[in-house]
């Protein structure tokens, strides 16, 4: 153990990868060109995979979204091509019925894309989604209250007209520094008090159209809209161990049973799961750690090759010099351990400079990125301790299997052929 720690046995090594330096420095590259892309591949996989979880924000990804369509099969006595509306007590009979169910949050809205003006202060007008919800809808759809409050259950229960305005909304309708909170506005006709204002949590939501939306208790809307127990479509969420995808079809059922849907129609119930969505994007980032892994170590082992090969070329410049040590008493394990210490030193050195270039090439990206405001799809490119711990095993494994092949050559040197050669 002294031995390969010794001052000696470390200035002998720096003097025989020096002795060629160019040579040296050609082999280096490889190495630290495999260790670069390696690392650059996994930050820019997780840059994107950072930008997609932007994109879902903080909303509750074990959800489906579920809505009405036409039903395509005639049954009991229901002729096919008709449509159909939920109620709250399909909502009821869902919380009852179904199992590891955190939300069940029934949703009406009004207004949508390409709308007309619905909403009236005073001599301004606008065109907004309105959305008649649980308060439940908060935790499901995450968005910060950035003055007063959001629904609550005393609304609902007392049929309150109050409304909750994005901050798009508020810049349409109101001056700057005028007040809002308390204010009126008109929606169809009828007056809400606006209670809060929103912004939403999510890259979509900071936008400008994710923050002209506006929320109001869904029996109010109900009420004011005449929907009566009507429910347009659902926000349901599983809990955490449940995936929704997996009891999805239990809800189904109930709402085909309630309104005399053909068991085997599938259209009749339009959904969206979230939860499949987001797995198969977690997925496809598994996909891209792979592949940045097999790209980056095939690139890396061009290098390992390039290393091996220097070092044969370097046990055969030192054949009489191996000889001689042989004569003198050094063991095969002695004489192995030298070219297998060298052949790791180098790879280790080439590698972390590796690590260290692409490390700072990150930075400057992060810098750029940060300077220049956010990129879609793409954020923060990184990568943690746990990825440059690997990268210097593989370095070290590397570095010893380019040594092997030549410290073996090196240990079946006989001393009296090595004496003999020029």
């Amino acid at each position: 153990m002294n031995k390969l720690f010794s001052r000696d046995r470390w200035k002998e090594i720096i003097e025989v990868l020096s002795g060629n330096w160019f040579r040296t420095v050609l082999t280096a590259f490889g190495v630290f060109w495999g260790i670069f892309i390696l690392i650059i591949l996994l930050a820019a996989g997780k840059g994107f995979e950072n930008g997609v979880n932007m994109e879902f924000g903080d909303t509750a990804t074990n959800t489906m979204f579920m809505w009405t369509r036409t039903a395509t099969k005639a049954y009991q006595g229901m002729p096919k091509n008709r449509r159909f509306n939920y109620n709250l007590s399909d909502v009821e009979d869902i919380r009852q019925n179904v199992s590891d169910l955190r939300y069940v949050s029934p949703r009406n809205q009004l207004g949508g894309f390409n709308g007309a003006n619905n909403v009236v202060r005073g001599i301004k007008t606008g065109g907004f989604d309105i959305y008649g919800d649980y308060p439940e809808i908060i935790k499901q759809e995450p968005m910060d209250i950035t003055s007063g409050r959001f629904i609550n259950y005393n609304d609902i229960n007392q049929n309150r007209k109050v409304a909750i305005i994005g901050e798009g909304v508020r810049s349409s309708l109101y001056e700057k520094d005028e007040k809002f909170l308390g204010t009126y506005i008109k929606i169809q006709g009828v007056n809400f008090m606006v209670i809060g204002t929103y912004k939403k949590k999510n890259n979509d939501g900071d936008g400008e159209e994710g923050q002209k939306q506006i929320y109001v208790p869904f029996t109010a809307f109900s009420q004011a809209f005449n929907r009566g127990d009507r429910v347009g479509w659902m926000a349901i969420t599983a809990i955490d161990g449940t995936p929704i995808t997996n009891i999805k079809e239990k809800i189904f059922n109930i709402v085909r049973k309630n309104h005399k849907i053909h068991p085997d129609d599938e259209r009749a119930v339009g959904h969206f799961d979230l939860f499949q969505e987001y797995s198969r994007v977690q997925r496809l980032f598994t996909a891209i750690r792979v592949i940045a892994y097999f790209v980056g170590i095939l690139v890396l082992l061009s290098g390992i090759i390039g290393v091996s090969n220097i070092m044969l070329i370097v046990v055969k410049e030192r054949t009489r010099e191996i000889g001689i040590r042989r004569a003198l008493g050094a063991s095969p394990w002695n004489i192995r351990g030298q070219i297998l210490t060298e052949s790791v030193f180098l790879t280790i050195i080439s590698g972390m400079a590796g690590i260290v270039f692409s490390s700072f090439l990150i930075y400057l990206i992060n810098l750029a990125m940060a300077s220049s405001g956010p990129v879609d799809m793409f954020a923060n490119p990184s990568v943690n301790l746990g990825v440059v711990t690997s990268a210097l095993t593989i370095l070290i494994i590397s570095g010893l299997f380019a040594g092997f092949i030549p410290a073996q050559n090196a240990i079946k040197i006989k001393p009296i052929e090595a004496l003999r050669t020029d």
